[in-house]
């Protein structure tokens, strides 16, 4: 059986915590941002957890299960 290959756009997107939770980049950050106020531009630096409905996918194009 060969190997599984990864997802390469989506090793780029999303990252594995310890506990096996999901990380990914918040929207609305990459232009537009003059109307956009300093408090909700600052909450778009955190990172956020994928959904759960969304993880399995994301988990299989990571190549994992």
């Amino acid at each position: 059986m060969p190997k599984t290959k990864t997802h390469s756009a989506s090793k780029k997107r999303f990252r594995l915590t310890g506990s096996g939770k999901l990380l990914r980049r918040r929207a609305f950050r990459t232009h537009l941002l003059e109307p956009k106020s300093p408090k909700r531009k600052r909450g778009f630096r955190k990172m956020a957890l994928v959904n759960k409905a969304d993880a399995k996918g994301v988990l299989r194009l990571l190549g994992r299960r």
